[in-house]
């Protein structure tokens, strides 16, 4: 069994990873890191996943990188929650607009209404509202 994580560069993808590291040490199973579009990371992605490698290396967890070979990471996501090897899957969740939410389309709103296996949603740590 594995747990996998959505990962997209910036804070809502770190604390992803973050969260999905201890999911699977908890679980004493191997993580799935479900990242960039293949041959599109950032530099800033590149040293998430290996910083993330790194630490679920010293949880005891064995991590692995699944790159995004589709151009829709929603979709890409929901088929895996189907594989009989995913038990749980993690993303990261971001706040946006009253606008933003009715014009436009949630890949996090997909994946938990649509996926297979249960679905745990993270959001980074915010500071006082302003």
């Amino acid at each position: 069994m594995s747990v996998a994580v959505g990962y997209v560069a910036g804070q809502e993808g770190r604390a992803a990873l973050s969260a999905a590291i201890g999911e699977a040490a908890l679980r004493k199973t191997a993580l799935q890191i479900m990242g960039p579009v293949a041959g599109d990371a950032s530099a800033e992605a590149e040293g998430d996943i290996r910083e993330a490698i790194a630490a679920a290396a010293a949880a005891g967890v064995q991590a692995t990188l699944r790159p995004n070979e589709g151009s829709d990471a929603a979709d890409v996501m929901i088929d895996a929650s189907y594989e009989e090897d995913i038990e749980l899957i993690v993303i990261g969740v971001r706040r946006r607009s009253p606008v933003g939410k009715l014009f436009l389309g949630s890949t996090a709103q997909r994946v938990i209404l649509e996926a297979g296996c249960p679905v745990t949603a993270v959001k980074a740590e915010v500071g006082p509202r302003l």
